[in-house]
């Protein structure tokens, strides 16, 4: 591989996760951006306590997201080969710790109607 390309990168996580589960977490990912875009256009202001419970929440999603690739590589920690190993699985830790935030807020504002102390 002498060049990393857009296309490239889209086949190795389709061979990495297969190709329904890969589009389908792009799916995801994209239906919770929109709605959080949405959210925050609605309210036009960040709740604190929200924001607070979505940060909260932030290291159970990094190690879900370590944990659920590991399961579906079907890979371990004993097979961590070197650094870049576990710079990749840290930056697996950093995406499913923010993703579970932005996720956390948005179900927060779009589920929970807004009290008089969100402000």
């Amino acid at each position: 591989m002498k060049d990393m390309t857009f296309g490239t990168l889209i086949a190795v996580f389709e061979e990495i996760f297969g190709r329904g589960l890969f589009w389908a977490m792009v799916a995801v990912a994209g239906v919770v951006t929109l709605a959080y875009f949405y959210v925050l256009i609605r309210d036009r202001a960040v709740s604190w306590r929200k924001f607070l419970w979505a940060q909260l929440s932030m290291p159970f999603g990094a190690v879900a997201a370590v944990l659920f690739v590991q399961a579906v590589t079907h890979s371990g920690f004993s097979d961590l080969g070197g650094p870049i190993d576990v710079i990749v699985l840290l930056m697996v830790a950093v995406a499913g710790a923010i993703g579970l935030a932005i996720l956390v807020y948005t179900l927060e504002s779009l589920l929970l109607r807004k009290s008089e102390t969100d402000i």
